[in-house]
């Protein structure tokens, strides 16, 4: 249901939750609560017509195998699925742009693992539309949008959240998607650490003469990586980092001369390449929430952790999160207990925070040994990754890794 906060105010115990955030974690946690029977109220700053806009801007994401265990799982992994570009093959390597990649690298073979393919490309447009659609079809799910939450309060029984437009919605637990700057986070005295990378991604897609035959390719350049990352229909998203002046000159030039830019980085592999949509730019950095849980209250996604591009894990550790938390509750009212109290909120942040911990150090490090020049340190990740790629058993981790089908997976993510 798509109704204006004014026209409703949920009593307590109508609202199991209440979700603060529409981007793409939200939804997923509204759909994978909703069906195991729990009420939600999901709250969106953005206007819905803004939400459903069909047209292909540029953005999409890589989403791991055990993500689309979870798609499939809540329900919308079959609408989506025509418009995915199955990712066969991923190519790491070192080089500077105009000078062609290093002889050394990595390459991870989808048919090394059981379970193919490791991941899939879906563009935004597909995704947001998707979640829009279910989440509308579900009678467990009460969506708000343009409306944003001014205050929120909390006591033995539940929460109380006041949005903009006066109304006020309660319900049993509170739950953050609401980005890096997690106003729920904020208002809860949720701290941050965390620091920028002086980088900048750049991000767009472009249409190429040859088929990229699923292939997604991670050139690591002195000012940091560019990802090719294949979309349907001889397309691929293109996620450049950048320092942030270089990174801002790009956003400003004309798109002529943005592709003569870019094209020294990209190579020649895929004959002549084509802009297609807009350009976007995000400062890069890390950022992790110190605790990702208080009174009554979750936080998900990049509000509790927001890590470096780089190995294109940020929505697939959200929507861990988001399967982990639907996993907990769902056992919480098994066991006759609160699915907001202070044993459960525990279970969930014992789950989730090593693990997301673990991905921010190994990005952030990776992301410092690879985006500089350093002779030594070229030679020393050159060498690395060369025997990386010669032990199988290795190879075989880090596919698994990527693919998200490693550590203890929630019930939503097990296939």
């Amino acid at each position: 249901m798509d109704n204006p906060a004014w026209l409703r105010i949920l009593p307590s115990m109508e609202n199991d939750l209440i979700i603060v955030g529409g981007g793409l974690n939200g939804p997923a946690l509204a759909l994978a609560a909703a069906q195991a029977g729990f009420s939600v109220t999901i709250i969106d700053s953005l206007p819905l017509d803004t939400r459903k806009r069909v047209d292909f801007d540029g953005r999409s994401y890589a989403l791991a195998h055990a993500s689309m265990r979870l798609l499939r799982g809540i329900g919308i992994w079959d609408g989506i699925a025509k418009n995915a570009q199955p990712m066969l093959e991923i190519k790491v390597t070192d080089g500077r742009a105009g000078e062609g990649p290093s002889p050394w690298m990595m390459h991870f073979d989808h048919a090394e693992i059981e379970e193919e393919p490791m991941g899939y490309l879906v563009e935004d447009r597909h995704l947001r539309r998707a979640f829009l659609d279910a989440m509308a079809e579900s009678h467990k799910i009460t969506h708000l949008s343009g409306e944003t939450v001014v205050a929120q309060t909390h006591n033995t029984a539940g929460v109380t959240v006041t949005l903009a437009s006066g109304a006020q919605i309660t319900g049993r637990l509170l739950v953050g998607c609401d980005g890096r700057k997690s106003g729920t986070a904020e208002r809860a005295g949720i701290k941050r650490t965390g620091w920028g990378y002086g980088q900048t991604a750049v991000v767009c897609a472009v249409s190429h003469e040859r088929p990229h035959d699923g292939i997604a390719h991670q050139f690591f350049m002195p000012s940091g990586p560019l990802a090719i990352l294949p979309l349907t229909k001889n397309r691929s998203s293109i996620v450049w980092s950048e320092t942030d002046a270089r990174a801002a000159a790009l956003i400003a030039m004309n798109d002529d001369d943005f592709l003569e830019a870019l094209r020294p980085a990209f190579g020649s592999f895929l004959g002549q390449i084509s802009l297609t949509g807009a350009r976007f730019s995000y400062p890069l950095g890390l950022t992790l929430a110190n605790s990702f849980i208080a009174d009554r209250l979750a936080l998900v996604g990049d509000a509790a952790h927001g890590v470096h591009p780089i190995a294109g894990q940020g929505l697939n550790a959200g929507l861990r999160d988001v399967a982990a938390l639907a996993h907990v509750l769902e056992e919480s009212r098994g066991r006759g207990e609160d699915i907001g109290s202070a044993q459960t909120l525990a279970r969930y942040q014992e789950w989730r925070r090593f693990d997301t911990t673990t991905l921010a150090l190994a990005t952030d490090t990776f992301n410092r040994l690879f985006s500089n020049d350093n002779p030594l340190l070229r030679a020393a990740r050159d060498v690395g990754m060369g025997m990386v790629n010669a032990a199988p058993g290795l190879r075989r981790g880090f596919i698994r890794r990527a693919a998200g089908l490693t550590g203890d997976l929630p019930r939503l993510m097990q296939g």
